[in-house]
């Protein structure tokens, strides 16, 4: 199939963003459909892919390649993918930008050295758009891989305050076995993959969960890491399990218990406002939680639910606050990390209308994006990573 002809931005601006999808069941044809509605303009200077895991991934990446002419690429496996078009979870995004008016570097790092360690390794390539007066760090991580905190402490310890950081956690359609990253031609696992935008134009982050506290608060009287032990003094699976009146199967089958725990996450405290983990698993023997990230020992927790009207509030106050930050510019486009546990809650007629609302705060602007296992959001602090939430980059 030869692929159409570009065509040059109708609008006055140095800057374009375009989304291409496709659902075609062999993976080539769907990395060449998608590269093609994408790559309509000249000079593209990124590609993010936002990939089915049920695709072979390097056919995949093999097709856009082939119209892709060399330019830089990042992407991930995802829980489901986002497009103008609307939600979908067998398919694959392409989101390419392009222009004089865009600056890109990217860079992967396997976590092996270390999730603080990969996350500066990635943020190294911000370096590379230092001229550029509004600059962002996208990153994509395997959320699978140990507490993604970590990855953003390290990435914050190189480019500092000065550079916002935004992304989400590979999902492998709530498979939670093994998610994947890609970085131009290479599928990475266990990895960190990033890309530093530089832009003319201003860059806004918007942040938003949509859930609500359920009970009173509760002390971490223990915790190691991303797992906690014990809630006010009593095995923390048990207090859970009791206080959520959870259903019967959740007490001893994990998969009812992932599915129960998808729309029941923990809240936190922190400096910066609060913040949500997603509780991930249980420990039957020990009585324990696994959550997505770190737990302080000794802070106070609550537990949260939410509903179709507070999740789609959020969704707009998301947005809302993306937009905001563009300095009175219309938006060129959207990028929309959602988490999959949100998707739980509005299930498929919600998750369409979350979609047209996204597009609606985008003015006609192209959107794209994900369903994820984690988001990340610094645009203050030292914190960053968020679980249950959605994250929406605007860029003018």
């Amino acid at each position: 199939m030869a692929p159409e002809p570009r065509v040059q931005d109708p609008r006055p601006t140095s800057r374009w963003i375009a989304v291409g999808h496709s659902c075609a069941p062999d993976a080539a044809r769907a990395g060449v459909e998608a590269a093609d509605q994408a790559l309509r303009q000249e000079d593209p200077k990124l590609l993010v892919v936002f990939s089915a895991e049920s695709y072979d991934p390097h056919a995949l990446l093999a097709g856009i390649a082939s119209r892709a002419s060399g330019t830089p690429l990042i992407g991930c496996s995802t829980a489901g993918e986002i497009a103008t078009s609307g939600p979908g979870d067998a398919g694959v995004v392409v989101v390419a930008l392009g222009g004089a008016g865009f600056t890109v570097a990217t860079a992967a790092e396997t976590a092996s050295i270390g999730l603080r360690e990969a996350g500066a390794a990635v943020a190294g390539c911000a370096k590379e758009v230092r001229d550029r007066e509004h600059r962002i760090l996208l990153l994509l991580t395997d959320g699978l891989a140990g507490d993604q905190q970590e990855v953003v402490r390290g990435a914050h310890s190189v480019v500092g305050a000065e550079i916002p950081l935004v992304g989400g956690c590979a999902g492998d359609d709530l498979k939670m076995q093994s998610t994947r990253q890609f970085h131009g031609a290479e599928v990475m696992t266990n990895a960190v993959v990033g890309a530093a935008i530089g832009s003319e134009a201003p860059l806004g982050v918007g942040v938003r969960h949509g859930w609500r506290r359920v009970g009173s608060p509760m002390l971490v009287s223990e915790s190691d890491a991303n797992r906690v032990l014990t809630l006010d003094d009593e095995p923390a699976l048990d207090v859970y399990l009791r206080r959520l009146d959870a259903p019967v199967e959740a007490a001893s089958d994990p998969a009812a218990f992932t599915r129960f725990a998808l729309t029941h996450p923990l809240g936190l405290q922190r400096r910066s406002g609060e913040e949500v983990r997603f509780v991930a698993g249980a420990n039957f023997e020990d009585r324990s939680l696994t959550c997505v990230a770190h737990v302080p020992q000794g802070g106070l927790t609550w537990f949260m639910e939410g509903d179709n009207e507070s999740v789609l509030d959020a969704t707009d106050g998301a947005c809302a606050e993306a937009v905001a930050q563009l300095q009175g510019a219309d938006p060129l486009g959207f990028l929309a990390f959602d988490c999959i546990a949100r998707r739980g809650v509005l299930g498929d007629g919600g998750i369409e209308e979350e979609v047209t609302r996204i597009a609606g705060h985008a003015s006609g602007a192209p959107v794209a994006g994900f369903y994820t296992y984690g988001e990340i959001a610094r645009t203050r602090g030292t914190g960053g990573f968020h679980n249950q939430t959605l994250v929406v980059l605007a860029m003018a």
